[in-house]
């Protein structure tokens, strides 16, 4: 008999906490039925300054058994949190975490603009990416370097090696689900490689809070210059170089504005 649900969401308490975001974004977003075109990451919104993108695409999801698949591989990678004694813990867990979202996220929109730039495949300019797999790749890849022993159980049933898992999952999906997105997987398991290996190091509480408040301060001021969220009490206004911004307080109100994109291609990761 396993363990009660209880104590494992206590010992798994960043993937639980995740997995509890994910949901009540998902549930936020199918009561508001917002479009994935308004939460997806594409490289022509990209250009056209919506970087906020990049976090909310992340966490969004298009189907209850799109989420369900992610979530179900995020618990079960959720042993990480237990590893503390091989140099991994909660805090690695979360350190790295940040460090998957918005590295596989611009690992993304940088294989789009070579492709899109430089084989001129218009095809993705407007591919519109949504789901929280990039980091459930990344994660899968580290695991799979870490502990190789380790398997990856799947809605409670399916059980891969770990050590296997990033590529036939990425196989798998790909085949399975025509809509999967391919590069976005990819990226995931690059980044996880670049951590595991150690090509990408050095993440503590200090610089992970640091990169966290970057990353609120870069999402708020891209809502507002993209015009996607009006936050009145932030005015930008030009000062000797029109370049640099001056921020002021002027008060509160606020306006939500979303434009859809056409909807000519989703990638789900």
């Amino acid at each position: 008999m396993g363990k009660p649900l209880f104590y494992e969401i206590m010992e798994k308490p960043a993937t639980s906490c995740i997995i509890g975001i994910c949901s009540a974004i998902w549930f936020y977003i199918q009561k508001k039925n917002i479009g994935y075109s308004h939460v997806g990451l594409s490289y022509e919104t990209a250009i056209e300054g919506h970087h906020w993108r990049i976090i909310t695409s992340a966490f969004s999801h298009i189907s209850v058994l799109h989420l369900a698949f992610n979530m179900s591989a995020l618990w079960s990678l959720g042993v990480v949190e237990q590893l503390g004694h091989m140099g991994l813990g909660v805090a690695y867990y979360l350190q790295y975490t940040l460090v998957l979202v918005v590295l596989s996220g611009l690992l993304v929109l940088g294989m789009y603009h070579i492709l899109i730039q430089r084989f001129k495949v218009d095809y993705f300019r407007r591919v519109t990416a949504v789901g929280y797999s990039c980091v459930v790749f990344g994660w899968m890849t580290i695991l799979s370097v870490k502990q190789p022993s380790s398997k990856l159980d799947l809605f409670g049933f399916l059980s891969l090696p770990i050590s296997f898992a990033p590529f036939e999952s990425l196989i798998f999906t790909s085949i399975i689900v025509p809509q999967a997105s391919f590069l976005g997987h990819l990226s995931g398991i690059i980044v996880g490689y670049s951590i595991a290996w150690g090509l990408i190091h050095g993440m503590n509480n200090f610089w992970a809070i640091s990169m966290l408040g970057w990353i609120v301060v870069i999402f708020m001021f891209s809502l507002k210059r993209s015009g996607a969220y009006d936050f009145n009490f932030l005015e930008i206004e030009s000062v000797t170089d029109p370049s640099l911004p001056s921020v002021r307080f002027l008060g509160n109100g606020r306006t939500l504005q979303m434009s859809a994109l056409p909807l000519e291609g989703v990638e789900v990761v």
